[in-house]
């Protein structure tokens, strides 16, 4: 796993009641939620909407490949931040990292590349727009 590169973009979020399970400890799946919501809001920030992409280039981001590391359990009403690194943004694809941090302390480590795709599930290139966003934010963050 490669380290994060450049200052990430920040989430933050609280960990509530349906996130966990009968010990009070988030269910694992959760941080995959987690990180998707802290994806889609770098998105935001950046001007790029997930429902405009489909609308109007019909197109969307979807996870190609991910590999977790669990390596501290978050809890019932944990304050957590979600930062997000992007580390590559291709012609079609981009990698980015993902940490689920309470206190600075990381939780969850996630390494992923989202490929883009045709609303109908064929591949696609990125809009020239989106690419030049996400590369704008990597380049503004040092990387």
């Amino acid at each position: 796993m490669a380290e994060p590169t450049g200052n990430p973009h920040r989430f933050v979020l609280r960990v509530y009641y349906e996130d966990t399970d009968a010990g009070g400890i988030v269910y694992y799946a959760n941080y995959l939620r987690y990180a998707e919501r802290a994806r889609t809001e770098l998105l935001r920030d950046l001007g790029v909407e997930n429902s405009r992409l489909m609308r109007d280039d019909n197109v969307t981001l979807a996870v190609r490949w991910c590999a977790v590391d669990y390596l501290r359990p978050a809890v019932l009403d944990d304050c957590l931040v979600v930062e997000t690194s992007l580390q590559r943004v291709g012609g079609a694809t981009l990698e980015a990292i993902q940490t689920v941090q309470r206190q600075d302390v990381d939780l969850v480590r996630i390494d992923l590349k989202l490929g883009c795709m045709l609303l109908d599930g064929g591949a696609a290139r990125l809009p020239a727009a989106v690419r030049e966003r996400l590369s704008s934010f990597i380049n503004s963050n040092g990387s």
